[in-house]
């Protein structure tokens, strides 16, 4: 009975997963107001979307490496960065200030509830996904090394060759 518990559940995530379109559920905006995560991009344009926590090092390296990058890449290739805060409830509050102090200019998205995350199937932070133009997911790599930020960049101008 286990393993075919196991094995439904397997399948349910692959098929969730094949669709490779970023879900719909409500998260909420650092201004308080909640919205559908499937309206978070930009048509025509490709998208990162990056899970982190407030507390997590590598997530914070990692979005500071892109945040570096990220006006430049635009300028070339038009992508969009939605990072998604999983801090909880009790911690949510920090983010605002927490981006602000780091000057971040990207949207950044409150999922205190993890709905999001349990959608994507997010284990562990830092997770980033690409979406492509057309809003399906072409890739997505965990946790941060330095240089990370490189091989992401090539994968978003790898889309916008084409």
């Amino acid at each position: 009975m286990k393993v075919i518990i196991l094995v439904s559940c397997m399948l349910m995530s692959v098929a969730g997963f094949s669709q490779g379109k970023l879900p719909s559920v409500r998260v909420q905006e650092m201004n308080g107001k909640w919205i559908q995560s499937d309206k978070l991009s930009t048509p025509g344009k490709p998208l990162i979307v990056s899970f982190w926590a407030t507390w997590c090092k590598p997530c914070v390296k990692e979005l500071t490496a892109i945040s570096d990058n990220l006006e430049e890449w635009q300028k070339e290739t038009g992508v969009q960065l939605v990072a998604v805060s999983i801090d909880d409830s009790r911690s949510s509050s920090k983010v605002a200030p927490f981006v602000s102090g780091r000057g971040w200019d990207f949207k950044v998205v409150l999922d205190a509830n993890g709905d999001l995350k349990r959608a994507l199937n997010v284990i562990n932070v830092p997770h980033t996904f690409l979406y492509d133009a057309e809003g399906n997911l072409v890739w997505q790599h965990t946790s941060y090394a330095e240089g990370d930020e490189a091989e992401l960049y090539r994968k978003i101008k790898e889309l916008t060759k084409k």
